[in-house]
């Protein structure tokens, strides 16, 4: 029995059976990417004595990690999490400990460190993006979906701030090939608690829908243009934000301004983003998600512009967490967006898109903005970095079609959830 649901929140969404259960076994294997980049780096200058290398070979995990993701995530979406996602995270924890093993050993070559850690990044499991694909279906009311994706996002910030502080906390004591241990550890139990919820088996594998078959308007062409508008501003954020880190380490260096400064300002941009992401998940907008994108972009553009020229460190700080409570609402839509265009089995793979959008934005805008400090004044270098995102909100947003719409127009439009019952409480 159902019942109509009147206000949307936070707690509701974790309410939904199962929810909990799920989300909590995600976050757990998904610690392991706040954890593991620190502790690979650490191993590997420890163990090669050369920051060159560990820098060659962590943008060989890197880059294997984020350009192969669309395809494990169709891997995902043609097998389902159980059969495809399992596999993937036990050979990556496998990769992991054997890299680990292999910064201990002595004498290890390079060659073996590269190679491994290319291997190991090839098969990172698509965590992510499956979560929000098990949300998709646990949540067809859109509003709990919007609620549920912004819970997403702000968690896995929160992951990504204090994984390096618990590998911190381990290098103070151990070596930190510990780390690299740990990570493999919580990816392997992360997921295999992930697969075995009851929830996950909500998300069906390509070709084994429902009886009704697939829904008209769905896939083709015109799915990939709808796709094009999310991906293109998750890139464009990903570009900007990531710049952020090397212009505030220049503008503390052009005041005489410590260290200690470069963390504050960077860990202003977090709050920031948590606080965005948190208060667009409460609002029950009015105006669809294709129009709310572009301004949440041109919001990061127009704060990261502002940074530039901030007169002291309090206006700085002040501008960067401005332009923070825009990123995560920004991606936060572009996953919803992505969700909406995606075809029946499909799923894992838009918002996989999405995903790799954003980490290649961030390669791409770590390299290029060491490129333009050196050349632009400073302000300059803030100006482009938020005009890539200003830029990437003028793409526009195009609908599957007719019969996407009317879809879409339908699930907005329901508001009922079903109650938990006690038989759905979660172990």
């Amino acid at each position: 029995m159902s019942t109509p649901l009147s206000r949307p929140s936070y707690a509701a969404v974790l309410r939904v059976p199962h929810a909990r259960r799920t989300f909590a076994a995600a976050l757990v294997g998904r610690l392991s990417y706040g954890t593991v980049s620190l502790a690979l780096m650490l191993s590997l200058t420890r163990s090669t004595g050369s920051y060159a290398v560990a820098g060659l070979v962590m943008a060989l995990f890197g880059a294997t990690s984020v350009f192969l993701s669309p395809y494990r995530a169709s891997l995902v979406d043609r097998h389902g999490p159980r059969r495809a996602l399992l596999p993937m995270a036990l050979l990556y924890a496998a990769l992991l400990c054997v890299l680990a093993a292999a910064c201990r050993r002595p004498g290890t070559t390079e060659a073996v460190l590269a190679v491994t850690a290319g291997l190991a990044g090839a098969c990172t499991p698509p965590l992510g993006p499956t979560m929000r694909a098990v949300w998709a279906e646990l949540l067809p009311d859109r509003r709990l979906l919007q609620r549920a994706y912004s819970l997403d996002g702000v968690a896995e910030e929160l992951l990504f701030v204090s994984g390096p502080l618990l590998v911190g906390g381990i290098v103070a004591v151990a070596s930190p090939v510990v780390g690299v241990v740990l990570s493999a550890v919580l990816v392997a139990v992360g997921t295999l608690a992930f697969v075995t919820s009851p929830a996950t088996a909500a998300l069906r594998p390509a070709g084994r829908g429902k009886s009704d078959g697939p829904a008209p308007g769905r896939g083709g062409p015109g799915q990939g243009r709808a796709l094009l508008q999310p991906v293109v501003v998750a890139a464009g954020v990903g570009i900007s934000v990531s710049a952020v880190d090397l212009l505030v380490v220049a503008y503390a260096g052009e005041r005489g301004l410590g260290d200690g400064t470069v963390a504050w300002v960077l860990a202003a941009l977090s709050v920031g983003s948590a606080v965005g992401g948190l208060v667009n998940g409460a609002v029950a907008w009015s105006s669809p998600a294709r129009a709310r994108l572009p301004l949440f972009a041109a919001g990061v553009g127009v704060c990261l512009a502002a940074a530039g020229l901030a007169p002291g460190l309090g206006t700085l700080l002040l501008a960067v967490t401005c332009a923070g409570l825009f990123v995560a609402p920004a991606l936060t839509t572009a996953y919803l967006i992505a969700d909406e265009s995606a075809a029946p089995g499909f799923r894992v793979r838009a918002g996989t898109w999405c995903n790799t959008a954003v980490n290649a934005g961030m390669s791409v805008g770590a390299a290029a903005v060491g490129l333009l400090v050196e050349r632009l004044p400073l302000p300059v270098c803030f100006a482009v970095s938020g005009a890539v995102a200003a830029a990437a909100a003028l793409v526009p947003g195009r609908r599957r079609g007719p019969a996407a719409a009317q879809s879409s127009s339908e699930s907005s439009e329901s508001s009922e959830l079903p109650e938990p019952s006690a038989s759905s409480s979660e172990a």
